[in-house]
């Protein structure tokens, strides 16, 4: 047990995944404020605010994209349309499609509204038309035709006596429709780009309008006027009012008039006094570029901006697909959470316990998940792609390093959770690509960069102290250390070492013990492509190097020569790290896969897949029992050490098998068959299952029990038994089992019912031939006893008394009605129709098709000369029956019905059972046989 544990630790399982839920498009809160639905490719999938987690979600049939959807104010009804042209409404709790129908458009729905009593839908097309659907009494109201290009935006008003619909397509402008004459009253004017979003104050007199013109517009319904023209200058994606007669004091709003707050490109939140069309706050980012410079940045820009009304709370989607909660009065950020990751190219496990895993994705952001509860911190800091991190030995300090030339570190707050950033450092010329930190304690890090540089920063020892500004890195040494960018350094466990891999195929190896520089100590080469990653082992002086080459190799630090060689991925290498103390490797490589192997046998011992692309991200930690991955497919796993539980969840079943073994034996000496047979196949044992059917078949009325049996059994439990049955009938000393099986199913069973079964057609098929191979035999033994029969009754007939007339001696009628046989000769082409009436019948047993089966194994064919000697044994007994007048005969070859009867009754109690396959007719001996006798 010690060995398998030493050479199978670490076994890893799934324990969880952080996925894509959200990657663009529409999103809309439920009225309850509970959860948040939003598209997913061909999904919506429902997130509950509360747990972070996915509790829904509903797909389509056809799995085409989902171009739009709309939840109904009462959070009953979800109405989705594809670009198959078709609307469906589902029961979303239940994940449930309750109605579908054809939208009618001819080409995709691009927008979807409910009107306030969730009885009509409006839906805008691609096609410049807007239907308007009754969904409670399912059919199409109103068509509206007018628009130009795609009705990208429609929306009811609040007010639903007023029976209106704001429509905005192609040519900017905003139509109100009047649905009581299906015309449009008017155009609103104002804007000269794409209009986004529009919200109505309480009463239902003044709209807010914004657009990507940079302006948002207030507009008198009563007059269909322009009120006020703000220019906010940037392009606005969402504007909400703000509520009236509530303390707003802290985001600038002083007096009773119309306020409302924008979200546009520049990612942040902005307040606006309508009727001054001053700005009177502007949200304030995590942290500002360090060029100090306030610029748009696509990545920070907001692409929504929602209200929630009961929990006074506004909701905003970036264009990177995050989604953030803020708490008014004070905007504060309540929480985040990451709809899509896109590529991730490194995570690590931070915290006190592992609570936190801190993630680099393709973006200028990190993202900390804490486990437990998948809310994450979005920090903001580097201005471009961040490519590495590493975590101190504690778990409470890590460092980044990104394309924007930087490094930074980082502090997690043990008890809130909240990180923060410390200290930055900006020395490099060119994207800094790997980072490492000290081993023992917390006082310096390595980079390496594109410049194909090194550079040893020093942590200041008040790092943890510092609580407002920033403190600045300084570099202890800076060494050009390749002639290719620098893909991964790694410092030893002593922090007396350092290693560096490169593109130029190398990996070098560094001492850290000078002061103000470091010294080349040797070079490793080997490889035949760029090295991705390096790493120390923790137990003996020994490197590991993963390469693009689809090895990972070994090397001793004495003299630098490769000692093992490890090839098993398909592709690239990307990470590789040491666990079990040392004595095994995890792997990871651009085929998706995470390989676990064993050095002192050089093995492979499992192999993990759970991911579609390339695994940049791999990291265990300080105990090895968690692993956490990181993919290009945009999926973050979880995994958890499962040895232990395997070995004993192994044990316990079987425990479990042997106690189903003593319970199967005692229901089988009880005699209850039912029960033992259900018991037997639960097991999945076909030769349990078959110890079964023999015992039911042991008494007299065997075949009576087994069809009642049978017929008890459940839809699954048959269809078991159908597999075993094509098992047990390719054994000749199974077969007739197996038939007896077969005969019960294929006789009461109807084909519908048998087609059902998984495989039905397959097993069907692959018991024909075998069938048939088991008929060929039967019949070849019945032909040779025949021979053995008739050679000794002539051997008896021989040594009978001279007195015997030649009529007696020759009369070979208990033979023929002892045995049945299948007779082709002259006599029987004269039979009479009386002879077929008796159940005769003269078709063959079909030898000639023995030559298109397969060859009959050794073992069979002892067995069917196992078979012959108890044929010969019977017929011997059957013939001293005979002999001591136990069958009385009559002249000639005539016999009474009641003589052959009788005979007919001995003859099945001497074969045994055995299939019969044609009724027999009296034979004589040819004449040269009559005359060899006399």
């Amino acid at each position: 047990l010690s060995h398998m544990f030493l050479l199978y630790h670490y076994s890893y399982a799934v324990s969880s995944k952080i996925e894509p839920f959200y990657k663009g498009g529409k999103v809309q809160i439920s009225k309850d404020e509970n959860h948040i639905f939003c598209t997913c490719g061909s999904r919506v999938n429902v997130l509950e605010i509360s747990t972070g987690k996915i509790v829904h979600s509903v797909e389509h049939d056809d799995q085409e994209d989902i171009t739009s959807f709309a939840l109904s104010c009462d959070d009953e009804m979800l109405v989705t349309a594809s670009r198959a042209l078709l609307l469906k409404q589902w029961d979303w709790r239940q994940a449930q499609c309750t109605r579908s129908w054809r939208a009618i458009h001819t080409v995709p729905v691009a927008s979807m509204t409910f009107d306030s009593t969730s009885t009509l839908l409006a839906t805008g097309g691609c096609d410049s038309t807007i239907k308007i659907w009754d969904v409670v009494k399912q059919y199409c109201t109103h068509n509206l035709k007018g628009s130009s290009g795609v009705v990208h935006l429609v929306q009811f008003h609040p007010d639903i006596s007023r029976l209106q619909l704001f429509s905005s397509s192609l040519d900017c402008g905003i139509r109100l429709w009047d649905l009581r004459s299906s015309q449009c009253v008017c155009v609103l004017q104002s804007h000269y780009s794409t209009v986004t979003s529009l919200c109505f104050s309480p009463d239902g007199g003044t709209m807010v309008s914004s657009g990507r013109d940079k302006i948002c517009t207030v507009w008198d319904l009563e007059t269909k006027k322009v009120k006020r023209t703000v220019p906010v200058y940037e392009a606005v994606e969402g504007v909400v009012l703000l509520p009236e007669n509530e303390d707003f004091s802290q985001i600038g709003v002083k007096s009773r008039d119309l306020h409302f707050i924008t979200a546009g490109s520049k990612g942040v939140l902005r307040v606006w006094e309508a009727s001054t069309a001053r700005c009177v706050y502007t949200q304030t980012l995590p942290s500002t570029p360090v060029s100090g410079e306030e610029k748009d940045d696509d990545s920070l820009s907001l692409t929504c901006l929602l209200h929630l009304p009961s929990s006074s709370r506004l909701a905003t989607v970036t264009a990177e697909h995050n989604i953030l909660l803020y708490q008014l009065p004070a905007l504060s950020t309540q929480q985040q959470f990451v709809g899509y990751s896109d590529e991730v190219l490194d995570v690590k496990f931070l915290g006190k316990g592992d609570s936190h895993i801190v993630v680099a994705t393709n973006s200028c952001q990190l993202k900390v998940f804490e486990l437990l509860t998948n809310s994450c911190q979005i920090l903001y800091g580097h201005t471009d792609t961040i490519f590495s991190l590493d975590v101190f030995k504690k778990g409470s300090l890590f460092a980044s390093c990104a394309k924007d030339r930087s490094v930074r570190i980082w502090k997690i707050d043990s008890d809130s959770g909240k990180v923060r950033c410390v200290a930055l450092g900006s020395t490099h010329a060119n994207a800094v690509g790997s980072i490492t930190c000290s081993r023992m304690k917390a006082s310096f890090v390595v980079s390496g960069s594109q410049d194909c540089t090194v550079k040893v920063w020093d942590l200041p020892p008040d790092l943890s102290k510092t609580e407002a500004d920033m403190c600045q890195l300084t570099v202890r040494a800076t060494e050009k250390a390749h002639d290719k960018d620098i893909n991964s350094v790694a410092v030893s466990p002593n922090d007396k070492l350092l290693a560096s891999g490169s593109q130029d195929r190398t990996a070098k190896l560094w001492s850290l013990a000078g002061e103000g520089s470091i010294g080349l100590l040797g070079v490793f080469r080997g490889h035949r492509r760029g090295i991705w990653a390096v790493c120390f082992s923790p137990i003996d002086q020994v490197l590991a190097t993963s390469s693009a080459d689809g090895t990972t190799k070994l090397w001793s630090l004495q003299d630098f020569s490769c000692l093992k060689t490890f090839e098993g991925h398909d592709a690239s290498v990307l990470k590789v790290i040491f666990v079990s103390r040392g004595t095994q490797l995890l792997t990871s490589g651009s085929d998706g896969l995470v390989k676990l192997w064993t050095i002192k046998t050089n093995e492979c011992v499992k192999t993990l897949d759970a991911h579609q692309d390339k695994v940049w991200g791999l990291h265990t930690n300080r105990k090895d029992d968690k692993m956490v991955t990181g993919s290009a497919d945009s999926t973050i796993t979880v995994w958890m050490d499962v040895t232990e539980v395997e070995l004993a969840e192994e044990q316990a079943k079987q425990e479990d098998q042997i106690l189903k073994q003593q319970e199967l034996s005692n229901l089988l000496h009880e005699k209850r068959y039912l029960k033992a047979l259900g018991l037997a196949i639960s097991l999945d044992q076909p030769q349990t299952v078959l110890t079964v059917i023999k015992a039911i078949c042991q008494g007299e009325e065997g075949r009576e029990l087994l069809q009642k049996t049978l017929l008890k059994l459940r839809l699954d439990q048959k269809e078991s038994l159908l597999r075993y049955c094509v098992v047990w009938n390719t054994n000749a000393r199974n077969c007739l089992d197996a038939q007896a099986v077969l005969q019960v199913l294929l006789k009461h069973l109807p084909p519908e019912e048998l087609l059902q079964y998984q495989g039905a057609r397959t097993h069907l098929e692959g018991l024909i031939p075998y069938t048939e191979r088991h008929m060929q035999r039967i019949g070849h033994l019945l032909q040779a006893s025949m021979f053995l029969n008739y050679m000794w009754q002539t051997m008896r007939v021989a040594g009978a008394p001279c007195s015997m007339g030649q009529d007696e001696e020759m009369d070979t009628t208990p033979l023929t009605q002892a045995q049945p046989f299948l007779i082709i000769d002259e006599e029987k082409r004269r039979s009479s129709g009386k002879e077929r009436q008796d159940g005769g019948d003269d078709s063959d047993s079909g030898q000639d098709e023995d030559a298109n089966l397969p060859a009959v194994e050794e073992g069979e064919e002892e067995e069917e000369e196992e078979e012959e000697v108890s044929v010969t044994k019977k017929a011997s007994t059957n013939n001293r029956r005979l002999k001591n007048g136990e069958s009385a005969t009559t002249n000639g070859n005539h016999h009474s019905e009641s003589e052959e009867s009788s005979e007919d009754e001995d003859m099945e109690e001497n074969t045994n059972d055995q299939t019969k396959i044609v009724k027999s007719h009296p034979v004589s001996p040819p004449p040269q046989c009559q005359t060899f006798v006399s």
